[in-house]
């Protein structure tokens, strides 16, 4: 069985954020995922994210972490 990466967005609170139309988006290794974030990152705050974890199937690999450049 493969293993599929994927990201969760959340507000500062913890709560998920709306909707992105990123539900659907997997990646197959956590390279993968983590390639995807470190370019999507400035996107994602400016929709609202202030925080993502990343799972591996549906076991945290690790977050919440911030994405405030501050933190």
């Amino acid at each position: 069985m493969s293993e599929t990466y994927t990201w969760s967005f959340e507000n500062a609170d913890g709560t998920p954020v709306g909707d992105l139309g990123l539900s659907a988006v997997t990646f197959p290794t956590q390279a993968d995922a983590e390639s995807w974030l470190s370019q999507e990152w400035p996107t994602l705050a400016d929709a609202g994210v202030q925080a993502v974890t990343l799972r591996r199937d549906e076991d945290v690999v690790y977050g919440p972490m911030s994405l405030s450049p501050a933190d």
